[in-house]
């Protein structure tokens, strides 16, 4: 991170924290017109009005500490709808459709769509569609080394 992004960053963590979002990304980038990209993130969707409320609050915090010399563009954004979950953070997002990655295949798949029904230091719990029925599968949570969130089909 450049001395710049870096220095904004610290200025708006706390600011949108506040909101109730968390800062994931500040990016400086262009020669001629730069674009400063403010990225955030929180566990419940983000919408378009909450991204309104973001960016007033970024250049709110902007004006004050004048950071950026040359004329830019501001562009406020979530991670998305498929966003990465940190392993962590998963007891957050029971009840949620996930897409699991995992080191160790359950019967020959290493990548799990379902829905989160329960998380436990040791296990997760996922419900999978297969063909008509629904199918609850308990997980060893060590074996799942990446998850984000996925749109069910």
């Amino acid at each position: 991170m450049k001395e710049e992004e870096r220095t904004i960053f610290e200025a708006l963590k706390g600011p949108i924290l506040t909101l109730g979002y968390d800062l994931v990304e500040v990016r400086l980038s262009g020669n001629k017109t730069k674009t400063l990209s403010v990225t955030v993130d929180r566990v419940t969707p983000i919408s378009l009005e909450d991204i309104v409320t973001v960016s007033d609050e970024v250049n709110k915090v902007l004006d004050e500490l004048d950071p950026i010399q040359d004329p830019y563009v501001l562009d406020v954004s979530s991670l998305g709808v498929e966003k990465p979950i940190d392993i962590a953070k998963l007891p957050l997002y029971v009840g949620q459709y996930v897409n699991l990655h995992l080191t160790t295949p359950y019967k020959g798949d290493n990548i799990l769509e379902g829905r989160l029904q329960e998380v436990t230091d040791e296990e997760v719990t996922l419900l999978l569609q297969i063909k008509a029925a629904k199918k609850a599968i308990v997980l060893p949570r060590r074996d799942i080394d990446k998850a984000r969130l996925a749109i069910e089909l």
